[in-house]
C-alpha cells in the first residue's frame, strides 16, 4: 500500500507538469484557442476540466474522513469522463484553423489522461474494499506510510489548479480575454 501512495503521487505530478504544458502554454498560450471560433467549444470544455480537476484534488484525495465528499469526488470524475469524450470527438473539427491536431499533441493528450485516471484508479484500489460481497469505502487511508508526502502533494497541486481553472474561465469573457491578448502579443517568444 506504501508503494501505490508513491506512485499515485508520482502519477499526479507527472499529470499536472504535462497538464499544465499542454492546457496552459499550448491550448492558451500558443495556439491561442479562445480565439478561433471553431475551438470556441473546445475552450469551454477544457474550462469545464480545468474546473474539474482542483475539486477532484479536493473532494476525492483531500476529504479522506467524509463519505459524502469522497461519494462527490466519484461524482466528479465520472462526469470529467464524459467531459474528456465529448473533447476528444470535437477536438478534430475545432483545430481545422490549425490543419487538424498535431499528432504529437494528441499522444500527448494520451499521456495526460493516462496518468490523470491512473492515479485516480491506483487512489480507489486503496480506498475501496470488497467484503461480504459489499465493496466498503475505507475512511481513511492516513495510516499508510507515505500519506504525508501525497497530502503536501495535494495540498501544494491545489492552488495551482485552482489559478489555471481561473485563467480558462476569465478567457470565455470579451473583456478578459481581449486583456489577455494584449498582455500575450507583448510577449515575442514561445
Amino acid at each position: 500500500m506504501e508503494t501505490a501512495i508513491i506512485i499515485i503521487t508520482i502519477l499526479l505530478i507527472l499529470f499536472s507538469i504535462l497538464a499544465l504544458y499542454d492546457g496552459f502554454y499550448l491550448h492558451i498560450f500558443k495556439y491561442k484557442l479562445h480565439n478561433h471560433p471553431e475551438s470556441k467549444t473546445e475552450h469551454y470544455i477544457h474550462t469545464i476540466r480545468a474546473i474539474f480537476f482542483p475539486a477532484i484534488l479536493y473532494f476525492l484525495f483531500l476529504k479522506q474522513d467524509c463519505t459524502i465528499s469522497f461519494l462527490i469526488g466519484i461524482i466528479i470524475v465520472f462526469l470529467d469522463i464524459l467531459v474528456m469524450s465529448i473533447d476528444a470527438y470535437m477536438e478534430k473539427d475545432s483545430r481545422e484553423f490549425m490543419g487538424g491536431l498535431p499528432r504529437w499533441e494528441y499522444i500527448l493528450h494520451l499521456f495526460v489522461n493516462g496518468l490523470h485516471f491512473s492515479s485516480i484508479a491506483l487512489f480507489l484500489s486503496l480506498k475501496l474494499k470488497y467484503e461480504n460481497k459489499n465493496i466498503v469505502i475505507i475512511p481513511n487511508i492516513y495510516q499508510y506510510q507515505n500519506f504525508e508526502l501525497f497530502h503536501v502533494v495535494i495540498i501544494n497541486l491545489i492552488p495551482g489548479a485552482i489559478i489555471i481553472g481561473t485563467i480558462h474561465v476569465l478567457l470565455c469573457t470579451i473583456k478578459t480575454k481581449n486583456l489577455w491578448n494584449n498582455l500575450r502579443d507583448r510577449i515575442q517568444c514561445c
